[in-house]
């Protein structure tokens, strides 16, 4: 990769304010107070675009250039100040992004030409919508967007892309002329403006059927004798993480796959952000057998259902600890969002609703360009008619 620091005019013009781009391969070479100023400064800020959480994937030999994720992280200074940045990644590869594109490298491939190294601006192994360009202002997030490209057209890159990235961004990727792709998640939204008093009353909004069928699910967890402890922050005691680790990589072995994320990762997240992890522990004759860890943003009451695993097979115990539990915890907590993870249409009936979220693509090569276009436009529809689809079984009454 070419990656010289670049000084240039951002008008062109002598005497135009001056700027300065860098591509970094560590993400502890960016300065972490001003990042997270940037993050922060965003309507759509989450935790996983905090400095901590996306060095510590590096750190841990999660994301590095041996599991297929090479950092270059894309900086732009002015007046030695970060006024934009964004975690960017040489891919050789398109495992852990949820937003697929293996037909697209399929095609490159079968005429001869190279899809890898792509250019990927994304929060590894993390599909949750939010600020991928990080940006002072509009002005800063375009200039961002453009250095992207360029790198991508510098070094011979097939394409670049953005994954989940919120309306700021997307706007701005737009206006850049890049290709917009959309896919559906399932999200659960507290009552406003008065917030359901407990999970009882939550419940009491759905429609029949699902209620009833979610005080079933309940009841034969209940019925298995199975119990939940739940610790929060530093509640979490490194034999909870070692636990949860434990049924973290059973879920990938049942699987036949690999684990995205290393045992050190969680104790870099235990260690710089406690705060920011809620751990769900199901016993059953005092017995650990199963965990759910979801992550939370205190400041702006949202919560992300990001790992299961159990060593024990319990009837319904998933959704339990999964949904419902977090759900409730939510509830009693006065939090606004839960966020459940990319795709499963299953969720819909335990009361989160499909929300559509976007990713933007750029292809070096005009020809396979404009062929993604036309399937982009194709695929837009079905998603429309998908989303239509899906409004019509809203699983809650409707309003009187």
């Amino acid at each position: 990769m070419k990656r010289t620091r670049e000084t240039k005019a951002i008008d062109g013009n002598a005497g135009s304010e001056a700027w300065t781009v860098e591509v970094r391969e560590d993400p502890a070479r960016v300065d972490a107070a001003q990042w997270d100023a940037l993050a922060e400064n965003s309507a759509s800020a989450t935790p996983f675009m905090r400095h901590a959480y996306l060095a510590a994937l590096h750190e841990s030999a999660s994301a590095v250039p041996a599991t297929g994720w090479s950092p270059q992280f894309l900086t732009i200074e002015r007046s030695g100040r970060l006024v934009a940045a964004c975690p960017l990644y040489l891919k050789s590869h398109s495992y852990g992004e949820y937003v697929f594109d293996w037909a697209w490298a399929d095609a490159y491939e079968r005429n001869g030409l190279r899809y890898y190294p792509k250019l990927l601006a994304a929060v590894p192994f993390t599909p949750v919508p939010g600020a991928r360009l990080l940006a002072a202002d509009g002005r800063a997030r375009g200039i961002l967007l453009r250095a992207m490209r360029q790198l991508a057209e510098q070094n011979d890159l097939s394409s670049a892309h953005v994954l989940f990235l919120d309306d700021d961004d997307r706007a701005t990727a737009e206006s850049a002329g890049w290709m917009l792709r959309s896919t559906v998640q399932f999200h659960w939204t507290n009552r406003a403006p008065q917030p359901y008093a407990d999970f009882a009353e939550f419940l009491a909004t759905l429609q029949r059927d699902k209620r009833k069928k979610i005080q079933q699910e309940r009841r034969y967890v209940r019925e298995a004798g199975v119990e939940f402890q739940v610790r929060l922050g530093t509640q979490i005691a490194p034999a909870d993480w070692d636990f949860f680790y434990r049924c973290y990589t059973a879920t990938y072995r049942a699987h036949r796959s690999t684990p995205y994320l290393t045992r050190n990762f969680f104790e870099r997240m235990a260690r710089s952000m406690p705060e920011h992890w809620l751990l769900f522990t199901a016993r059953r004759a005092g017995v650990a057998i199963a965990t759910s860890l979801i992550a939370l943003d205190p400041r702006r009451g949202h919560a992300y259902g990001r790992y299961w695993g159990a060593l024990e097979a319990v009837n319904c115990l998933h959704f339990e600890a999964c949904y419902y539990q977090p759900l409730a915890w939510c509830i009693e907590h006065g939090y606004a969002r839960f966020e459940g993870g990319a795709q499963g249409e299953h969720k819909m009936a335990r009361g989160l609703l499909p929300v559509r979220t976007y990713s933007a693509h750029w292809l070096g090569d005009a020809r396979f360009a404009d062929a993604v276009q036309h399937f982009l436009e194709r695929e837009g529809a079905g998603v429309e008619s998908y989303v239509s689809e899906l409004d019509e079984r809203n699983p809650f009454k409707p309003a009187p």
